[in-house]
């Protein structure tokens, strides 16, 4: 019993037709690839901050429209802002109201940090991240690949 064998770079014979080459696939994949390929990170801003100072008092006037886009409650971005700017304040329809003088550079620092901390996916970058608490651990699930890291609480 004799028994054909085909080896990389030969085409048989009896090839069936209507059939395609891998060369053949490869190409119409590679044509139907996009032109430009976009980063999802593009599609993701940091907010800024808008901020207005009377007194002693720094009042975040976007607030509201920050966590927002960050995917966060109010109060988990408002908790991690009072902690690492060691000061008091008080969340109030949309707005931060903080004691102390702080500089727009100093929030928004800050936002950034509460960003790459708790929000962007650590595997891929992405910001599509949602908090999952398991038993007494929370976790950072993203959505785009699946990765899951605990984060501290706050």
């Amino acid at each position: 019993m004799e028994k054909n064998y085909l080896f990389a770079g030969e085409k048989d014979n009896q090839e069936v037709s209507g059939l395609r080459s891998y060369e053949e696939l490869l190409e119409k994949a590679i044509e139907e690839l996009p032109k430009e390929i976009v980063k999802r990170r593009e599609r993701f801003e940091i907010p800024k901050v808008s901020i207005q100072r009377e007194g002693s008092r720094t009042i975040i006037k976007n607030f509201a429209q920050v966590a927002k886009t960050l995917n966060r409650s109010e109060e988990h971005v408002f908790k991690y802002l009072l902690k690492s700017m060691g000061t008091a304040g008080f969340l109030e329809s949309g707005r931060v109201i903080l004691q102390g003088k702080f500089t727009e550079d100093e929030v928004q620092k800050e936002i950034n940090s509460y960003v790459k901390d708790y929000v962007l996916c650590k595997e891929c970058g992405a910001p599509d991240t949602e908090f999952v608490r398991e038993e007494r651990v929370l976790f950072l699930k993203c959505l785009a690949c699946g990765a899951k890291h605990p984060v501290r609480s706050i």
